[in-house]
């Protein structure tokens, strides 16, 4: 592995360096920050057209304002990558040794010229009027500038930062970067409107910026740097809130990510290589639900599948998306309104099917409190990527147990192979008693071969699989497979016939079958691949608190981790088998 090299960028090392460049180095500078950007997702993966498009916006702002005086803050990480080569960061993705370094997301701790730690969109705007608003009350005198998307425009609070930011009366400035597209096509009204300022070189009448009270530039050619720099000069030190609207072509210097945008979003490594793209993806969860869903819909015309921006994460591609035709919603960055719509649905006769990331859905808790579970409509939620994992701290997948299994009416529900799964979707959609929520398996795709004939009617009915005695392994979901391992190495090592439960249900306790552990058991454990406060091992202490029985909770600590290896927190959670088993061997 060797260090890319560059000729203007080696000599790049904070944002004063990029005030000395000529126009013609910026341009040399563009493309070099281009060969950094594909350099590290080619190797570690990450966002890739977002932040090959706003290169030529980032020169221009460096070389216009003076950071980190000046407040550049950041919708998430799509834009900030060239940001943090141009401010001391670029090892981290021109020198494969020093990827690990710099994390993908605006990270305040990594440098001063970030403010915010972001991994979720649609913020910039509203912690940006934080920053204006507290500036202005201690009497400072700088720019604010926050940085979002065209696709974060459509989420809730980026409408609400807009809507409090025009009554600041004082310096607030927002660049729109708009490349015509989020993470698939703009969906929703608000993309009429742009498409309306870019045809008319931002002079039609109809202007959602001015309608919120702020003035307004646009610039077509978002990727030319001098027509950056002009107008960015132009709003510089400006008195009243001001939009930049700046058209930019997504994926810019690499092909592929132009010619398919909605592929080259974001990719996992191996961006370079020739045969890089989606491509047929052996059958896992994400290619039964589509097949599932598919289905449903020929036979059910009120079955309908909503996401919130992200289809690319359950596979859900164009081809899939077109043969939905009308069963198929795209709600933009908006959560709480995909929660809210699929109550609506539901609610009036139909049979709604939201499919969210689980680091995502925490953004609508109230929408699952009040919008669904207190009228108790019977949507169904496929949450996606819950568990454990190395991922950056913005994205982790811990939280979504406790958030919705202590919600009442929502029944949440853990699969452990691929035939539980069907059935409890398919028993999802045709209920209308309950929200029903559905971890999908983020594990191995585990096919039992056995039919599944549990009625999940009958709720909170937990399956024991194996009787043993002595100690009971309650293993939740896709950690029903450690619970298989845990079992096998308590009657290796220590001669224990262990009982091997298969809870099924998240959300409730099966009472019956706990009673029952009492009379032949001494421990109990829970195995959950998620943070453990609030969560469901918590439920079965709290129901042998006052008993003689002793119970071991494993999962994740209250904690945010940022990329920590799978192999560190496996051990800090004693998340194997055989520290799982030198635990009990204690206990005893």
């Amino acid at each position: 592995m060797t260090t890319l090299q560059t000729t203007i960028l080696e000599n790049i090392n904070s944002p004063q360096d990029v005030k000395k460049t000529s126009l013609d180095e910026m341009k040399i500078l563009a493309q070099e920050i281009r060969q950094g950007i594909l350099n590290r997702v080619d190797k570690v993966g990450g966002h890739l057209g977002p932040d090959l498009g706003i290169v030529e916006a980032t020169i221009a702002l460096h070389y216009v304002f003076n950071s980190p005086v000046d407040k550049f803050i950041f919708d998430v990480s799509h834009q900030c990558y060239p940001h943090k080569m141009l401010t001391g960061r670029k090892q981290g993705f021109l020198d494969p040794l020093n990827h690990p370094e710099i994390s993908g997301y605006s990270n305040q701790n990594e440098s001063e010229h970030d403010h915010f730690m972001i991994g979720h969109t649609s913020t910039s705007i509203t912690l940006a009027t934080g920053v204006a608003k507290a500036r202005d009350l201690k009497g400072e005198n700088y720019n604010v500038v926050a940085l979002i998307g065209d696709g974060s425009l459509s989420g809730g609070e980026a409408f609400e930062g807009f809507n409090n930011a025009s009554v600041l009366d004082s310096n607030f400035i927002v660049i729109v970067n708009d490349n015509e597209m989020s993470i698939a096509e703009n969906q929703g009204g608000l993309y009429k409107n742009l498409k309306e300022l870019r045809e008319s070189n931002g002079t039609c009448a109809n202007n959602w910026f001015k309608a919120f009270g702020f003035d307004y530039i646009y610039v077509e050619q978002g990727n030319d740097i001098e027509s950056l720099i002009k107008a960015f000069s132009d709003v510089k030190d400006s008195t009243r809130p001001v939009v930049v609207h700046i058209h930019t072509l997504k994926g810019k210097g690499f092909d592929k990510a132009v010619q398919n945008k909605e592929w080259g979003h974001w990719s996992m490594p191996g961006i370079l290589s020739e045969n890089s793209s989606y491509g047929d993806v052996p059958e896992c969860y994400e290619t039964i639900t589509k097949d599932y869903i598919l289905n449903k819909v020929k036979k059910d015309n009120t079955v309908m599948a909503i996401n919130a921006a992200t289809p690319g994460v359950f596979w859900w591609d164009s081809e899939f998306r077109d043969k939905l035709g009308k069963n198929y919603t795209d709600v933009g960055i908006a959560e709480q309104h995909a929660v809210g719509y699929a109550s609506g649905l539901a609610r009036n006769g139909a049979k709604p099917i939201f499919a969210v990331m689980t680091s995502f859905i925490q953004r609508a808790y109230d929408q699952l409190s009040q919008d669904l579970a207190l009228n108790n409509s019977p949507a169904t939620i496929l949450v996606y990527w819950g568990g454990i994992s190395s991922a950056d701290c913005t994205h982790l997948g811990l939280f979504d147990i406790p958030l919705i299994c202590n919600i009442p009416n929502i029944v949440y529900l853990a699969p452990t192979c691929k035939e539980e799964y069907l059935k409890m979707l398919d028993w999802s959609v045709e209920q209308n008693e309950h929200p029903v929520a559905i971890r999908v398996p983020s594990g191995d795709y585990i096919v039992s071969g056995v039919e599944d004939t549990t009625d999940y009617s009958i709720l909170n009915k937990y399956k024991l699989t194996e009787k043993g005695s002595k100690v009971a392994i309650l293993g939740l979901g896709d950690f029903f497979e450690l619970g298989k391992s845990v079992k096998e190495e308590l009657k290796s090592k220590l001669g224990i016939k262990a009982s091997l439960i298969n809870p099924k249900f998240i959300s409730g306790v099966d009472e019956e079958l706990l009673n029952s552990l009492k009379a032949d058991h001494d421990i109990v454990i829970t195995l959950e691949n998620g943070t453990l406060d609030g969560g469901f091992g918590e439920k079965i202490s709290r129901f042998f608190g006052n008993s003689d029985i002793k119970v071991l909770n494993y999962g994740a600590f209250k904690e945010f981790n940022d990329r920590v290896p799978m192999g560190k927190l496996n051990e800090r959670y004693h998340l194997t088998k055989e520290l799982i088993a030198q635990d009990i061997e204690k206990l005893l």
